[in-house]
This record gives structure tokens, C-alpha cells and sequence, in this order.
């Protein structure tokens, strides 16, 4: 009987777990940064798209003659220019969006490195009594 005591025992969580007031802080933090990240990797995958899209137009319009006019998308509407201006706007609009993607990379390189030491400092006090490890899909 004193065998089966022991596993049951060894089965329950360990229920003398103390978490701080600075402990939860931590906590909450985490999970803001993650969604944080979340968010940003979202967005990531967005501009990556859109950044593809310019320059696959940028390769098809290396096709077309000089003296096309093309259909240039600003705002709402549409307006036909040249060639030469064309490819200059898209090559600003590449520009900007690689900017924006560094941007982007320099915020979660920041996040990954506040949720690494929040993850250290609160593994190092929880043990396997916290799981900080987000499910990959």
C-alpha cells in the first residue's frame, strides 16, 4: 500500500507552488510579448507577400516596350505612364517595403529577446511547473 501512495502522490502537481506578485507580472508579460510576436510574424508574412508581388511585377514588366503605357495603381484610381516611371515607382515601393520588413525583423528580434530572459528567469523559478512553449502547428 505504501508502494501505491507514493505514485499516486507522484502523479498530483505540485501544489506548493508560490507565485509572486512579480511572478505573475512576468508571466502576463510574456504572454503579451508573445502575442506581440504574433502579431508581427503576421504582418511579416504580409509585406513578404506584398514585396514578392512588386517584384514579380518588376520582372514582367522588363518585357514590355518602351513605349507602353502602363496602368500605375495610387490610392483609388488608376493612371497610365511610361515605362521608365513605372519601374522607378516600383522600385521605390520595393524600397520602402524592404525597409518596412527590417523594421519589422529588428521588432521581434527585440521581442525574442525579452521573452528569452522572462523565459530563463521564469524556468529557472518553475521548473516544469510552467510551460512557455508555444504549440507549433
Amino acid at each position: 500500500m505504501a508502494g501505491g501512495k507514493n505514485a499516486q502522490s507522484a502523479l498530483q502537481p505540485d501544489s506548493d507552488v508560490h507565485i509572486s506578485y512579480e511572478d505573475q507580472q512576468k508571466i502576463n508579460k510574456f504572454a503579451k510579448q508573445n502575442a506581440k510576436m504574433d502579431d508581427f510574424k503576421e504582418e511579416l508574412k504580409f509585406k513578404q507577400n506584398e514585396l514578392q508581388n512588386l517584384k514579380d511585377a518588376c520582372s514582367e514588366l522588363e518585357l514590355f516596350d518602351d513605349d507602353v503605357k502602363i496602368p500605375y495603381h495610387i490610392g483609388e484610381i488608376f493612371i497610365n505612364q511610361d515605362l521608365p516611371k513605372t519601374m522607378t515607382c516600383l522600385e521605390q515601393a520595393i524600397k520602402k517595403k524592404e525597409a518596412e520588413i527590417t523594421e519589422l525583423d529588428e521588432k521581434c528580434s527585440t521581442l525574442k529577446n525579452i521573452m528569452s530572459d522572462l523565459k530563463a528567469q521564469l524556468y529557472a523559478k518553475f521548473g516544469n511547473n510552467i510551460n512557455l512553449e508555444a504549440d507549433e502547428e
